[in-house]
């Protein structure tokens, strides 16, 4: 047998997050389609410079905002989704403590 470790490259490609113009693929996508339903349905080319501009503007916010840290979203969602309190100790039949107000 060798003595020799094998190596396994791991591609930057897999490793990157998905992003879509610089800013999380789901919220451009999103925009742009909330944006686009607002040009289409008014119909007037103010409609048009406000859908544009909002689009713009949002998309430059996005963009900050996947420079600082490209999973913002899903740690945000993650975070709003925990429970403001955990028991010490829960069992699966546990009765719920009520947590005092100083404590949320």
């Amino acid at each position: 047998m060798t003595d020799e470790l094998r190596e396994v490259r791991i591609y930057q490609s897999t490793n990157r997050p998905n992003l879509l113009i610089g800013c999380d693929r789901e919220l451009v996508l999103l925009l742009g389609l909330l944006c686009a339903a607002l040009v289409l349905s008014v119909a007037t080319i103010w409609a048009a410079a406000v859908g544009a501009a909002t689009w713009a503007a949002s998309v430059s916010v996005l963009s900050r905002m996947a420079k600082v840290d490209p999973l913002l979203r899903s740690v945000y969602i993650r975070h709003v989704r925990y429970a403001s309190f955990y028991p010490a100790k829960s069992g699966l039949r546990a009765s719920v403590i009520p947590v005092p107000r100083a404590w949320r």
